[in-house]
């Protein structure tokens, strides 16, 4: 197996994989892996390639509470930029709650690694999280394979996963920015977000999502509109707090007779099953369009 082959593999096992495999790179780099520093804050700048873009400043805070309470557990992971100076490669939450903590220093393991390596340390490590949401981790995925000229197949030997799930994260980035939010916000799951990829139209997508939320459409559920939807027209059902009471049945007939009628349809029922059916027509002769179409 040449050098090339033992790099990719050991970065399938994860961010310490690569640190050990990058340290025989030559004799500088040769540092005792269970050796740790304790730097000054003041001398650690953030990683410029943190996939991450959001923190939570409530967790932040709660990290801080811990890390002055029982001290850092895990060290900080740096590259060395000059004699007075370092990156941070990974741990910026235990960085930016030691500095909320109002810490000094903190012990960190020191590497030396380039531009290409650092992208990929933070990538990786990132990916590897499970407290990420699916967008974030798409997006790892994106600039993992495009930053760092990866196929998804090489990605996929890299980070240990399945080139199928890359490619399920990837697609979620085809969505309306819309749907992402709402994916990050946790208003949807990754199930629900994964049916509506598999609808054409943007506008369906939308007005299904709106429905997921204020409805409580399941992903079965969205999964089925989806198959009846994929190439036609769907009008969003949700108008009221009355049309939140309605069943998944009773939104499909809504969504049915409306697109063969290509008119605004309502359904009003009690409890024991008893209601009418309203269509909407704009005028005369829409009437008796929609006459023509029921064939009365």
């Amino acid at each position: 197996m040449n050098q090339s082959n033992k790099r990719n593999k050991s970065l399938g096992r994860g961010l310490s994989a690569i640190l050990g495999t990058m340290s025989n790179n030559n004799v500088s780099n040769k540092i005792n892996s269970t050796s740790t520093q304790n730097i000054s804050l003041s001398k650690i700048s953030e990683n410029p390639f943190q996939p991450r873009s959001k923190f939570d400043n409530e967790k932040l805070h709660e990290l801080a509470i811990s890390i002055e309470q029982i001290g850092i557990i895990q060290p900080i992971t740096v590259r060395k930029i000059n004699a007075e100076q370092y990156q941070l490669i990974s741990g910026e939450r235990r960085f930016r709650a030691s500095k909320i903590a109002n810490f000094n220093t903190i012990p960190a393991y020191v590497r030396v690694a380039n531009d290409e390596e650092m992208l990929q340390m933070a990538l990786i490590e990132n990916i590897q999280r499970e407290n990420l949401n699916p967008i974030e981790i798409a997006l790892s995925y994106k600039r993992l394979i495009k930053e760092c000229e990866l196929t998804q197949e090489a990605c996929s030997e890299k980070v240990g996963k399945k080139r199928s799930t890359i490619t399920n994260f990837l697609r979620l980035l085809k969505l309306p920015s819309e749907i992402q939010n709402g994916l990050i916000e946790n208003k949807i799951s990754t199930g629900h977000a994964r049916a509506l990829i598999n609808i054409n139209s943007k506008t369906n997508q939308i007005n299904i999502y709106n429905d997921i939320i204020n409805n409580g459409f399941s992903v079965r559920e969205v999964e089925q509109l989806s198959k009846e939807f994929s190439d036609t027209n769907y009008k969003s059902t949700f108008k009221s707090k009355k049309s939140q009471n309605l069943t998944f049945e009773y939104q499909k007939i809504i969504h049915d007779v409306s697109n063969k009628l290509n008119s605004n349809v309502e359904i009003k029922h009690n409890k024991s099953g008893k209601g009418k059916m309203t269509i909407a027509f704009k005028n005369n002769e829409d009437l008796k369009r929609i006459i023509k179409i029921i064939n009365i």
